[in-house]
């Protein structure tokens, strides 16, 4: 009896969801975006919204809950209830975060249920026109010969452009000096300046500053060549064994939201990413698409989570 009422409970839990979903969505969907307006988060959250909405008959509503390094917003997305009306877009953080902050209200893994991934794209390696390194290789040999004396400029502690310089310094065996931000623009201003020596920005950021010959593009963090960049290596084509470093962006919702609402969410992501008017979008972005299974994304978070992670404390970086 107690084998054959458990059977009973799987198989009506297993109707319930499949009748919501028969349902689903017959409401607005509430997509959180943890970072402010302006961002890498917002704008693709902003870019998806109509073509996710218009795949599953409903209108995405924008909510942009910023704060605490995107804390503030994953809080509130896994404290949402878990019926699909409540999605959150996130980059990075969403794994590094664990590692950065002593004491997280929200697990990655525990709280979530991954939709998909989204996009994804490299950063660039960048040097002012003082800086006489014409190549990687140049710019290694100039900061082995002047070790702490290079500078190297990010966005904050924690941030992708902070733990991107630090994986080039491990990978490189150089000692570059950080100097932290309060954002990427004022760090990108700084690196335009002279005021810092070279930096990691997103390449949305660096192109145009690159191709207007402000900056000298040396290589990006990606295991491909840019498209956008083509003349451009990559930092393992340039010498730097085994580099790769990438901002992507994963869609995920609150913990039990039923199976088959995710696959609804994942099977209309991956159709809003196909169409011309969304590659176009995120091309002007220095985006592309990175459509996924839920399970391939989940597995992808947790890999970059251990790698990550790792780099995280062995640099002993922290956000506290």
């Amino acid at each position: 009896m107690p084998v054959l009422r458990c059977v009973l409970a799987t198989m009506i839990l297993a109707m319930s969801q499949l009748a919501c979903a028969q349902g689903y969505p017959n409401q607005p969907i509430r997509l959180i975006a943890p970072f402010p307006p302006g961002g890498s988060v917002d704008i693709t959250a902003r870019l998806i919204a109509d073509p996710l909405g218009a795949q599953l008959g409903t209108r995405i509503v924008i909510d942009n809950r910023s704060g605490a390094s995107g804390n503030i917003g994953m809080e509130a997305a896994a404290r949402a209830p878990a019926d699909g009306y409540t999605i959150v877009l996130n980059t990075i953080p969403l794994v590094t975060n664990q590692a950065l902050f002593d004491k997280l209200t929200w697990d990655p893994f525990r709280d979530f249920a991954p939709i998909g991934m989204v996009a994804t794209s490299p950063h660039v390696l960048v040097v002012p026109k003082h800086i006489a390194a014409a190549s990687v290789a140049e710019l290694i040999k100039l900061a082995r010969e002047r070790p702490g004396r290079l500078t190297y400029a990010s966005a904050g502690v924690g941030t992708t452009f902070h733990i991107c310089g630090e994986m080039f310094k491990d990978s490189t065996g150089t000692f570059i000096l950080h100097v932290p931000y309060r954002g990427g623009g004022p760090a990108l201003l700084d690196t335009l300046s002279g005021q810092v020596d070279l930096s990691f920005p997103t390449l949305s950021a660096a192109l145009p500053h690159v191709k207007s010959g402000a900056l000298r593009a040396l290589a990006v963090t990606d295991r491909e060549r840019s498209p956008l960049l083509p003349e451009v290596p990559t930092l393992q084509e340039a010498g730097v064994k085994d580099f790769q470093f990438t901002q992507w962006l994963a869609l995920l919702a609150p913990a039990n939201t039923p199976q088959p609402v995710v696959a609804r969410l994942n099977g209309a992501l991956r159709e809003a990413l196909k169409s011309k008017e969304v590659r176009e979008k995120f091309e002007a972005q220095a985006f592309v698409p990175f459509p996924s299974t839920p399970e391939e994304a989940g597995k992808f978070l947790a890999e970059e989570s251990a790698r990550l992670s790792r780099v995280i404390k062995s640099r002993h970086i922290t956000a506290d």
